[in-house]
């Protein structure tokens, strides 16, 4: 190989890496399981709303707080509270992907993106309060 090729392999490789770690975030869906065996560790958990449990959310106790039950893809179930206002149409959504961290058995999620049933209509991002 000639000296110019190593060159230009060596920076093409130093690029990809600049890239890579630029855009950081290339994390999969885990579950309920092992955001619990890493408790306080950032995860993102992609499941489905237990309806027949509904929504637990009352503006004019606390506005920025709601409580509800989420199933995983692995089949787990656990307690997901979110600092904000109830998500619009979270009970009509298809999938519910969530950002955040297991404490104490509870998932806290601090954002939540909705995947809505309808190829018209997009997805919806819900962002809570951080505290």
């Amino acid at each position: 190989m000639k000296r110019t090729h190593i060159v230009l392999l060596v920076l093409v490789a130093a690029a990809v890496c600049v890239i890579v770690s630029m855009f950081g975030d290339f994390s999969t869906y885990e579950t309920f399981a092992s955001a619990k065996n890493e408790a306080g560790k950032e995860f993102h958990v992609m499941g489905y709303l237990d309806k027949v449990r509904g929504v637990q959310y009352d503006p004019q106790v606390d506005p920025n707080h709601c409580t509800f039950y989420v199933k995983d893809k692995a089949g787990n179930q656990s307690k997901v509270i979110f600092n904000g206002a109830k998500p619009t149409d979270i009970e009509k959504s298809e999938q519910i992907v969530m950002t955040g961290s297991m404490q104490n058995g509870t998932f806290h999620c601090r954002q939540i993106q909705m995947k809505c049933p309808s190829k018209y209509k997009t997805d919806q991002v819900a962002i809570g309060n951080a505290g």
